[in-house]
């Protein structure tokens, strides 16, 4: 408690300095969730679990912004940043448990210039990959412990939730043609220093990749191809120390009042891993999404197949994310809406060779959000 109010001392006296200074907005939000969640698993089509949960949890997330002029700015948020047993992260969401401390952690912080036609920007960058599933397929290709219950893999916006939707880079961009290329040099870990025996030593064990993509229009509708491309070896949390590139493309067609996204996205690992796995996969991502005013929808649907050391092993994702919108109340100093949304994941483990049993788990998330803006 004190760590946010000292956060938030802070923020009122930046907004309140000299005019010699630079201009600082302030913004953000507050959320409260009502969660209804339903588990099954099967084991060799036998049922394992059976999990009903209902819970509740709280969100705050602060933005600043300001403008140093001729172009130069600097952003952050602040939001709860804590992890789990598997340094996963929760979006900021902190679930009620009668005990739990929710603190204010340094989520974003970034810095840059925006010129006429080309801008860069470092720090903490915000990803937006609920509209752009690219770093979803790259590092949740696999599900990870689908058998135990509590499963993690590519669904339900997996980097936003578990990687809070930032990455540590380097971005340039600039007009180019008729469209617009964007390079980002992304810091993955850094979880080795100095010197060590195997591939890459010193600084180059840390995880780098080069994220590229091109914007443009072709008629009414938006292109955009990118890929994602291991410098590095990169961890995951199924394999550690690979190299998996992914590639694609995105699409968004407007079809009168409505906007029709597509993706499609091909990643692909033929690596040795730290462990010493020959590690061999490949996995694809197909989207459908559709937005039609304060509706919002899309379906999901992965396969990946694993062949490392000589496996045969498949995995299946569907997921599909509906939510409606209801704005209560909107004001030029903020807005609240209520948001009731449901979330649903179909995740599917089978074992060419027979040496381990098949699994199948199904999530459904019915929720209810209620959000003030300031």
């Amino acid at each position: 408690m004190k760590k946010m109010l000292s956060l938030a001392a802070m923020f009122a006296v930046l907004a309140y300095a000299s005019p010699a200074s630079a201009e600082l907005k302030l913004s953000g939000d507050a959320s409260m969730r009502l969660r209804g969640q339903f588990e099954d698993t099967e084991v060799n089509d036998n049922a394992t679990t059976n999990t009903d949960d209902l819970n509740f949890a709280y969100r705050l997330r602060l933005k600043a912004a300001a403008d140093l002029g001729n172009g130069y700015f600097v952003k952050a948020l602040l939001t709860t940043d804590t992890t789990n047993n598997l340094g996963l992260s929760a979006d900021g969401w902190n679930t009620v448990t009668g005990g739990e401390d929710a603190e204010l952690d340094i989520s974003q912080l970034y810095f840059g210039r925006m010129q006429e036609n080309c801008h860069w920007m470092v720090g903490r960058l915000p990803l937006n990959s609920v509209n752009n599933p690219i770093f979803d397929l790259t590092l949740y290709p696999i599900v990870y412990g689908i058998g135990s219950g509590s499963p993690v893999g590519l669904a339900d916006t997996a980097v936003a939730t578990y990687n809070m939707d930032r990455v540590y880079g380097l971005n340039y961009g600039g007009k180019l043609g008729s469209g617009e290329a964007n390079a980002t040099l992304v810091v993955f870990d850094n979880n080795m220093r100095g010197d060590h025996a195997g591939e890459g030593n010193g600084i180059f064990n840390d995880g780098y990749a080069l994220h590229l993509s091109y914007k443009d229009k072709l008629g009414e509708v938006t292109v955009e191809p990118q890929a994602i491309i291991s410098l590095t070896n990169l961890d995951g949390l199924v394999y550690q120390g690979i190299t998996p590139n992914t590639f694609g493309l995105n699409m968004t067609v407007p079809a009168g009042d409505a906007k029709i996204g597509m993706s499609a996205l091909y990643t692909a690992c033929d690596d040795t891993s730290d462990a010493g796995e020959e590690v061999d996969y490949s996995g694809y991502l197909l989207r459908l999404k559709g937005e039609v005013g304060n509706f919002l929808a899309w379906v999901d649907y992965n396969q990946t197949s694993d062949k490392t050391d000589g496996k045969d092993d498949d995995y299946d994702n569907l997921f599909v994310w509906a939510q409606y919108k209801f704005n209560v109340y909107e004001s030029a100093a903020g807005s609240f809406s209520l948001t009731p949304t449901v979330r649903y994941w179909a995740a599917g483990y089978e074992d060419n060779d027979g040496n381990s049993a098949d699994v199948d788990y199904s999530r459904l998330r019915t929720e209810l959000v209620a959000t003030v803006t300031f």
